[in-house]
């Protein structure tokens, strides 16, 4: 009998421990998806183009396959090649984190030039008139996957800088979880979006009441609004995030001026309103400089972008390089 009430002590001792441990890695997945909230923004706000010009009932399944590609990309690649950089080369990921940087400032960049080039809408228009729907949809979900593999990188990257050092379950229990709550998240928020116009029209067609009936009048015609808005922001944030991520590494990487510059900068326009507005306009300030270094460093990437490394990419894989 004693033996079996000391194995009962033993059990509910490691219950204990085990529920503590559990608490921590929630703790530090909160503390470590809130400090990844610009490149989630940016992921959840690109992601809806990808579904743009499906017919509705291919959407949700297309969003379901990029989620899933995305939790392979955070939990089977991304998570166990950076513990493992983390333990053996942790040097590596401030340039790797620059190089992810670097590519959603380019995005970006490429992006607001798009804006002022009317021929690349003709062109995704020319892909739904010539291409097989099932063939250009693989073409979109392989797009996009690659695409949420540099956020994901990115994502995963930041978390893991903000965990506390502890044991390597630890801090591959807290990557899981930030990686499987953001996928959810980023991809949920996503299915809503581009399901709401199919609600408005539900709403419209079948509400008994009339307001019920405005409202879904009013979501149809508002998403179009929505989805700009959404590729505004989009852009903007890859502009700000990529931005913020190259300032801080060169700053890690021992060049510390432009971080401190955009740093005084903020100080500076903070002293200038009241104290209740210090944090919001200092906040506003330094996304502002990360954003137009981010531009600047986009527009210099696209040349070697596209005239160097896209035309060695398609020479690699036995392609004709695009112009």
């Amino acid at each position: 009998m004693s033996g079996l009430l000391a194995l009962l002590d033993d059990v509910a001792a490691i219950a204990k421990v085990a529920a503590s441990s559990l608490d921590d890695v929630a703790a530090a997945a909160a503390k470590a998806g809130s400090k990844t909230a610009g490149v989630v923004i940016d992921d959840a706000a690109v992601t809806p183009k990808y579904v743009h010009g499906f017919s509705a009932d291919r959407e949700l399944p297309i969003i379901w396959r990029i989620a899933r590609g995305s939790l392979r990309n955070k939990l089977i690649i991304l998570l166990p090649g950076l513990l493992a950089l983390n333990a053996f080369a942790p040097w590596v990921i401030t340039p790797l984190l620059m190089l992810g940087g670097g590519y959603l400032c380019f995005e970006g960049a490429e992006k607001i030039l798009h804006a002022f080039a009317p021929h690349a809408d003709e062109a995704v228009e020319e892909d739904f008139d010539t291409k097989d729907p099932a063939h250009l949809e693989e073409e979109k979900v392989a797009g996009a996957i690659k695409t949420d593999f540099i956020l994901s990188a990115e994502i995963m990257t930041i978390a893991l800088s903000a965990i506390p050092e502890g044991t390597l379950w630890m801090e591959a229990a807290t990557l899981a979880l930030v990686g499987a709550l953001i996928t959810l998240a980023v991809y949920g928020a996503v299915a809503l979006i581009v399901k709401m116009d199919d609600v408005g029209l539900h709403l419209a067609a079948t509400a008994r009441s009339a307001a019920a009936r405005g409202l879904g009048r009013g979501l149809v015609a508002g998403m179009p609004r929505l989805m700009a808005a959404l590729s505004a922001i989009g852009t903007l944030a890859m502009l700000w995030v990529g931005g913020n991520i190259v300032v801080h590494g060169l700053d890690v990487l021992g060049l510390h001026a432009p971080y401190g510059t955009i740093h005084h900068l903020a100080e500076l326009a903070a002293t200038a309103v009241p104290a209740s507005m210090q944090g919001i306009v200092s906040w506003a300030v330094t996304a502002l400089c990360d954003g137009i270094l981010g531009l600047l460093l986009g527009l210099a990437l696209i040349p070697l972008a596209t005239r160097v490394i896209g035309p060695l990419f398609a020479r690699a894989g036995g392609k004709p390089a695009a112009h």
